[in-house]
């Protein structure tokens, strides 16, 4: 208990520069047995030039983690300031709902999307996406890291009005998680 407690006020010492930081969100989202996920991630980043690779981190409590411990790929859409409601409906609803005919929650039902490599579900009018095949994954505690090596990407760019700054944390600190956050 005493070794918890410590790690709790060391945790405590970073909030100051944890503040600092305004990364943007993703949406990742994830087919594995005939399942569907995604959720709203905060954790990820680019984390080797050779081999490219980047790193997305799953919470243990998510739907999407359960999907995504078994599945060969996932997909890592990054999101305008104008996709509020896409970061709402990935990042404030959980998949473990369930409606009263006794059916999970669908996000998928809710936003437009394509099927893309190995099935993964590509949302529509983001900015970009890249699917990546599971590298790797690594247990940090209450988050997993699914190391990605991208298979496949796609950006809009300037041209389909996506010059704009990417939606970030400080955008969405309002959305209640779907899954509470210890």
């Amino acid at each position: 208990m005493a070794a918890e407690e410590d790690m709790a006020e060391e945790g405590e010492k970073m909030k100051p520069f944890l503040d600092r930081l305004d990364p943007p969100v993703y949406v990742v989202t994830v087919e594995a047995g005939g399942e569907r996920a995604g959720c709203l991630v905060g954790f990820a980043s680019q984390c080797s030039i050779r081999p490219f690779r980047f790193v997305v981190w799953l919470s243990k409590a998510n739907h999407t983690f359960r999907v995504a411990r078994s599945a060969r790929r996932l997909a890592v859409h990054l999101l305008g300031r104008d996709q509020q409601a896409l970061a709402e409906l990935f990042g404030g609803e959980t998949g473990d709902s369930v409606d009263g005919s006794g059916r999970r929650l669908d996000k998928f039902a809710h936003a437009a999307w394509t099927p893309g490599p190995g099935g993964v579900p590509l949302l529509d009018g983001v900015p970009a996406w890249f699917v990546g095949r599971v590298a790797e994954r690594t247990d940090a505690g209450d988050h997993v890291g699914f190391l990605l090596d991208p298979v496949a990407s796609e950006s809009a760019g300037r041209s389909a009005g996506h010059a704009g700054e990417p939606l970030r944390l400080s955008d969405v600190n309002h959305i209640a998680p779907g899954h509470p956050v210890d």
